[in-house]
């Protein structure tokens, strides 16, 4: 079937090298499912891996993005729990995969499919993906171990760091975010942070200290500047989860070991499938009860994908989407 699609065959600058044409989708194969796409969501993995950082070039085209939302339209053989018209989240679907999202169909394998509920809208499902799973893998997997505990996140007004403050929250913790304005700061709690402090305001640890004390774990977005907030905050022992990139590192490691702290660094493509299962069933559980919500969108047409990855790559507050198929 010929659909319409963005789509590259070498990595660089979006005006360069974006192509939007008709390709031809084929039918899915054992185990996979193809998805009527509405709703493309655009992270910073998908722009940087068509400007070439990731070192990869297409072997043929690519269809890039790995979030979505849409109706399944066809299910391969052996795929028991999805059916034709189900409406479903996807995740990692270019993920060695030639048929990503930014398209009007897309080919995956039927784990990457997940029912959105009738409650969560298109946008929604599209912000999910690799941000929520980050969290929730981030937050350790298993929402049981929350319950009671307190939690920083670091950039509460980020893609991960929204999800992240709704995750904890609705598993029973007590969050406090830092952000670095004062829209950001509204952004972090309308997702329910308890306390959102600006990092760039004195006496941000004190401020942390007085209102939860020692904190359980910190979800991290930029390790190096924040390292002394984090020790600062950590309790004793406390986890550090990392899922930012940001070159080299001086840890002080004697406090580490006095104080037993685990620091993890999280990054989708490498979590052992029980893992990845895992945070999808604790992504699909707080959306089942209406605890997440959309980051604020900013939306573009498939026709106007070059804009689209422009305007990710200047990192604005909230996601940008790929508006595919009707609404």
């Amino acid at each position: 079937m010929g659909v319409k699609a963005a789509i590259y065959r070498r990595p660089g600058p979006p005006a360069e090298v974006f192509d939007v044409t008709d390709i031809e989708v084929p039918e899915p194969e054992p185990g996979q499912v193809r998805v009527r796409i509405s709703t493309s969501g655009i992270n910073p993995t998908d722009w940087k891996t068509r400007a070439g950082f990731a070192g990869r070039t297409p072997d043929w085209f690519q269809v890039p993005h790995h979030d979505g939302a849409g109706v399944v339209d066809a299910v391969g053989a052996g795929v028991g729990t999805l059916r034709k018209g189900q409406r479903v989240w996807l995740y990692l679907a270019a993920f060695h995969n030639r048929y990503g999202t930014a398209a009007e169909f897309a080919v995956v394998p039927a784990e990457r499919a997940v029912p959105l509920p009738d409650g969560a809208s298109d946008d929604l499902g599209a912000c999910l993906g690799i941000p929520a799973l980050t969290a929730a893998h981030a937050l350790g997997g298993d929402p049981g171990q929350l319950a009671g505990r307190t939690v920083l996140v670091a950039g509460g007004a980020g893609a991960v760091g929204h999800f992240a403050i709704e995750l904890a929250k609705h598993a029973g913790a007590q969050v406090v975010a830092t952000v670095s304005n004062d829209e950001k700061a509204a952004l972090a709690g309308k997702a329910g942070a308890d306390l959102v402090v600006r990092y760039t305001e004195p006496d941000v640890a004190r401020r942390i200290l007085d209102f939860a004390g020692p904190v359980d774990r910190i979800v991290e977005v930029a390790l190096a500047a924040n390292l002394d907030l984090d020790v600062a905050v950590l309790g004793a022992p406390g986890t550090i989860a990392v899922y930012a990139t940001e070159g080299e590192l001086t840890l002080p490691v004697g406090e580490f070991m006095k104080a037993n702290t685990t620091l993890e660094f999280v990054l989708l493509y490498g979590v052992p499938p029980e893992r990845l299962a895992a945070a999808v069933r604790w992504t699909s559980d707080a959306l089942a009860h209406g605890a997440l919500s959309p980051l604020p969108v900013h939306p573009y047409n498939l026709d106007d994908v070059v804009q689209a990855h422009e305007t990710a790559e200047q990192a604005p507050t909230g996601k940008v989407i790929l508006r595919v198929g009707a609404h």
